[in-house]
């Protein structure tokens, strides 16, 4: 190496330092094209609201997509607010009167909420029952009635769809 001239030392040295890592980049852009697409496919439009496995939602027939409201569970042994526990079925079942306490004061608490949008006013005061399909019908309207009585008064049931619609 040392009977090489100073340019070639510099020439060497570059060669040397200059390791080029070489990328295809078609082929990166070709996988978020299409990750963007299935996402976007994926998200559109569809709004799903997810039963817990002690519901056995009835079937239906209805077209319409369901709203972001406040979900109240109704299951054979609870019934809950948003996922937490508000009261027990056989305790609302023996108790006299139309109005569940604890579901209308949750209910209330939840109302206080105010809508950052004024498209979400409207849906403010919206409730869906999520009821179990053998519920009795003396629960379901103790539970609307309580409902009604927190100052909800667009109510909607989850139902889940027939197939070979």
């Amino acid at each position: 190496m040392s009977n090489l001239t100073p340019i070639q030392k510099r020439a060497a040295r570059k060669n040397r330092n200059q390791t080029m890592v070489d990328m295809n980049l078609v082929s990166l852009i070709d996988v978020f094209t299409i990750l963007i697409f299935f996402l976007l496919s994926s998200a559109a439009g569809v709004e799903l609201i997810t039963s817990p496995k002690a519901v056995k939602l009835p079937e239906s027939t209805t077209d319409t997509t369901p709203k972001q409201t406040v979900v109240v569970t109704v299951t054979d042994a609870d019934i809950l607010v948003e996922g937490r526990l508000v009261a027990s079925v056989q305790q609302v079942l023996a108790t006299e009167g139309d109005v569940i306490a604890p579901l209308k004061a949750e209910l209330e608490l939840l109302g206080k909420r105010e809508a950052v949008l004024e498209a979400n006013k409207a849906e403010a005061r919206a409730i869906t029952i999520m009821g179990d399909k053998n519920i009795p019908y003396r629960l379901l309207r103790k539970v609307m009635v309580s409902g009604s009585q927190a100052g909800y008064s667009d109510v909607s049931f989850a139902v889940r769809r027939k197939d070979g619609l």
